[in-house]
């Protein structure tokens, strides 16, 4: 279980899905309603509760406003499932509203996420690589007043 990632994804899908892509987005997320058909062996984001590894918990939610359908999905990844896990993700590309950040993927015992970024209907991979890190003891978060 040492090779184990932190898969997180948040991103806005249109309302007009078809649903036939509902359905698959909620077999892979475990819920009632889904339908598998596209050659995908379980689930791929249907675990809930305490994360064994990356800690934090495991969650997979769709939900809609009305115009848009709004996806978070944070789940533990073996290299084992990355054949299904890119394919979805990059499915997922194809059809997210969303221009940017998408997610990220980090292996547990790093520091840095590789960042998933979304753009053009198509999602890549920017690697994060730093040679130095300035850390601050006193912000955590910023404050855009100071």
């Amino acid at each position: 279980m040492a090779d184990v990632y932190e898969l997180q994804l948040t991103l806005d899908l249109p309302g007009s899905l078809p649903p036939q892509d509902l359905a698959l987005l909620r077999w892979h997320l475990g819920e009632e309603g889904g339908r598998q058909d596209d050659g995908y062996e379980y689930p791929l984001w249907k675990d809930r509760g305490p994360a064994l590894r990356i800690g934090g918990a495991l969650v997979g939610e769709l939900c809609s406003d009305g115009p848009q359908w709004a996806l978070t999905v944070r789940q533990e990844a073996h290299p084992d499932e990355f054949d299904d896990l890119r394919r979805m993700v990059l499915w997922l590309g194809a059809r997210t509203t969303t221009v940017g950040t998408v997610g990220y993927l980090r292996f547990h015992e790093s520091h840095l996420p590789d960042v998933l970024v979304a753009e053009s209907g198509v999602v890549r991979s920017a690697i994060l690589r730093v040679e130095k890190v300035l850390e601050s003891a006193t912000e955590v978060i910023p404050d855009p007043y100071a």
